[in-house]
């Protein structure tokens, strides 16, 4: 039986683990790891352990309406030709992802029994990414079990280890790497990001250099680390890099954390709270060196990793490294189809309708999961793209219900941010957007004991929070950023500090990637717009 637990709404109250504790184990106070597949012999207790989940985050493979479904309409429309879309049309979906499958059973929930096609570059069926660099890492589920529940139930043609190469908007046709052409009435683009890659070729090659993004990376990693290296480079802090380093010291393998920045999460939460992450790195044995990059990797006369030169002018002997470098969102294959796609992903309004190189909606092509760029209101419109589980959930189920519904009937993407991070035994969440701020106070708990809530602020009103092993704090949180409230937060609790004070939150600067366009014609009837761009890494 498969499982999936929704850990944006996970608040540790430990249920689950006192029903199926085979299945299910909490570490530290709060972090929830679970088995993605247990045996059959348990699904007695997984169900009753779902049954009694307070915050009914659990689905199984039986029952998959547990995740933030959006309430059913209550309304009848009149049929008329947008109607008679929703039922016969053709739909395709590139990208066998989260978002693919999301958005693919939204569309059978809400009544569409058209044509459905699933185009995935991976052969595999859509799988659950969170897993790979926590439960497979330490050896607690293989990574070929970390599949999502009941894709094969969805009604849809599945075209899968075939890549989407190019899109014909004008023909309504996507190209696929084998020749082949999948005509549509409407498009979901779902195509997600890939791992950075190591920046060097030669040193790339090198055997016992890793990423970590699919179940093939995951499972070499696991093996490696399993034959117990003399020591494990991670480069990057950010969350990926973060976790891998907690696996390494669960695993008791000596581990280097190298990031170019001030502090581990500092891209995703600031200086600030990141150096709580730092000391947390360092409480937990891990060899963490901010503000120093590698220079370059070495290897013996067969290709095996040996050393990594560093730009503070050490060397490290390491058998095993792992490029946590980031991400690149996977819209090469929308060059020159018109859309405003690139670097920053594909641009998209907040009903997730894909935006052309014009800055005009489209009425066909929808738009959802990593690969998204859409405005959010509660922060000043910005153009936002959110590389998180719960916004691929949220977003695909908006795109679906769009796509099949009338204008007047269409939804807005207004669902707040939120993520969440198992690393060292503790469970790190946030709500917002925590790099738009200005300030940020702890409001709740202790730095030192590592359970607190963080409270950031722009210009005088709370826009996120992040709680250490504070989970269930956050739902309050985000109705305070939902009603704009007064930053800093002024409500006394009985666990606040006696010297909370704001502090500048030490947010990276981050420029929104440039986009080259030129643009021909006089007239209103003739002015067009030409995006010119070609680079993605």
């Amino acid at each position: 039986m498969k499982v999936v637990v929704d850990l944006t709404r996970c608040q540790g109250y430990a249920q689950c683990a006192f029903a199926a504790p085979d299945v299910f184990a909490i570490h530290g106070d709060e972090a929830l790891l679970y088995d993605t597949d247990p045996d059959d012999a348990q699904r007695e207790k997984v169900v009753r352990a779902a049954a009694a989940c307070p915050v009914q985050a659990i689905f199984l493979d039986r029952d998959d309406t547990r995740i933030r479904q959006p309430a059913p309409e209550t309304h009848v429309t009149a049929p008329g030709p947008e109607k008679a879309f929703e039922r016969t049309g053709r739909i395709v979906v590139v990208g066998a992802s989260l978002a693919g499958l999301r958005a693919g059973r939204t569309l059978r929930r809400e009544g569409f029994t058209g044509s459905l096609t699933v185009i995935g570059d991976e052969p595999h069926a859509p799988y659950d990414r969170p897993p790979l660099s926590k439960q497979v890492l330490m050896g607690q589920a293989p990574a070929w079990r970390t599949g999502l529940p009941r894709h094969e139930a969805l009604d849809a043609h599945w075209r899968l280890g075939v890549a989407a190469t190019g899109l014909d908007l004008r023909g309504k046709q996507v190209l696929l790497a084998d020749g082949a052409k999948v005509g549509f009435d409407r498009l979901l683009i779902a195509t997600g990001v890939r791992s950075r890659l190591w920046p060097n070729e030669g040193e790339a090659a090198l055997d016992g250099l890793f990423a970590l993004r699919t179940p093939e990376d995951a499972e070499g990693l696991r093996q490696r680390l399993v034959a117990g290296p003399g020591r494990v480079l991670v480069v990057g802090a950010g969350f990926t890099g973060c976790e891998i380093a907690s696996a390494c010291r669960q695993l008791d393998l000596p581990v280097t954390v190298l990031e170019r920045g001030p502090a581990p999460l500092a891209g995703a939460l600031g200086a600030v709270i990141g150096g709580v992450a730092a000391q947390m790195q360092r409480d937990n044995g891990v060899d963490l060196r901010c503000g120093v990059r590698v220079e370059s990797l070495e290897g013996d006369d067969s290709g095996r990793l040996r050393r990594a030169r560093l730009s503070d002018g050490s060397t490290l002997d390491v058998e095993v490294a792992v490029a946590a470098l980031g991400s690149i969102r996977n819209v090469e294959w929308l060059e020159g189809s018109g859309l405003a796609a690139g670097a920053w992903g594909v641009a998209c309004d907040a009903g997730c309708r894909a935006v052309d190189v014009n800055g005009v909606v489209t009425d066909d092509v929808f738009v959802a999961g990593d690969v998204a760029r859409c405005p959010h209101p509660v922060y000043d419109y910005q153009y936002l793209s959110l590389e998180h589980w719960g916004n691929a959930v949220a977003q695909a189920e908006i795109a679906a219900h769009n796509m099949i519904s009338g204008e007047g009937e269409r939804w807005p993407h207004l669902a707040l941010p939120e993520f969440w991070s198992t690393q060292f035994g503790t469970e790190i969440k946030s709500v917002g957007v925590p790099t738009h701020a200005d300030h940020v106070v702890i409001a709740q708990g202790s730095v030192a004991e590592r359970r607190f809530v963080a409270v950031y602020g722009y210009h005088g009103r709370i826009t996120a929070a992040v709680g250490f092993n504070q989970s269930k704090w956050l739902e309050f949180y985000a109705g305070l950023i939902d009603r704009a409230a007064p930053f800093p937060p002024s409500f006394r609790t009985t666990d606040r500090p006696t010297d909370a004070r704001p502090v500048a939150a030490e947010v990276p600067d981050r420029p929104t990637p440039h986009a080259t366009v030129v643009v021909t014609g006089h007239g209103p009837s003739e002015r067009r717009a030409t995006l010119v761009r070609r680079t993605y890494l």
